[in-house]
């Protein structure tokens, strides 16, 4: 009981210390900043990345997405959706999970909505969840490879790039995007 007790107080000083991150939002001008800066990085890992962003009807980019957890996780980032190359408006993206975890990580994330009803749909929604509002196909492309509209057919793609740390977890199942006031 004492070590579920310690589990649980532990679990709840990381949860606080990554949300208190995120409650220190970022500027508008900082996240666009950190947002050019992952984009260059996704150009640099995966060839065929500018073209394939041009094709898309715009893009969310989370430059930095921060993980924490033992046994009871935590995630949190803010980020930009960009329509035709122009950040339009600022979100968080936030996730819990549970089950056998241990470690911190940190992630660059880039969503893009391949046609404009996917885009239109996700504009409109007041908190968008992955795998309840709509799905993501996530996009697993090792060294080497490239991407084109020729092997993405999805109309929502996900990307996540760029991990550090001790926790790697190639999902974002449970990830909810909620818009910030910037």
């Amino acid at each position: 009981m004492k070590r579920l007790s310690r589990l649980l107080a532990f679990t709840g000083v990381v949860a606080a210390l990554l949300f208190s991150h995120a409650g220190l939002a970022a500027s508008a001008e900082k996240i666009d900043r950190e947002a050019n800066k992952a984009l260059q990085a996704f150009g640099e890992e995966v060839d065929g990345a500018e073209v394939f962003l041009k094709q898309a009807a715009g893009y969310l980019i989370f430059p930095k997405v921060y993980k924490a957890g033992i046994g009871v996780g935590a995630e949190t980032g803010e980020g930009a959706l960009r329509v035709g190359g122009r950040t339009v408006a600022y979100y968080r993206t936030t996730a819990g999970s549970f089950g056998l975890q241990l470690g911190a990580q940190a992630k660059s994330v880039v969503i893009a909505f391949m046609t404009a009803d996917s885009l239109k749909k996700f504009q409109n929604a007041s908190g968008w969840k992955v795998g309840v509002d709509g799905s993501v196909a996530l996009i697993d492309l090792g060294a080497g490879k490239s991407i084109d509209s020729d092997n993405v057919k999805d109309p929502v793609v996900g990307f996540i790039f760029g991990s550090k740390g001790l926790m790697y977890n190639l999902t974002l199942e449970g990830t909810k995007f909620t818009k910030l006031d910037k």
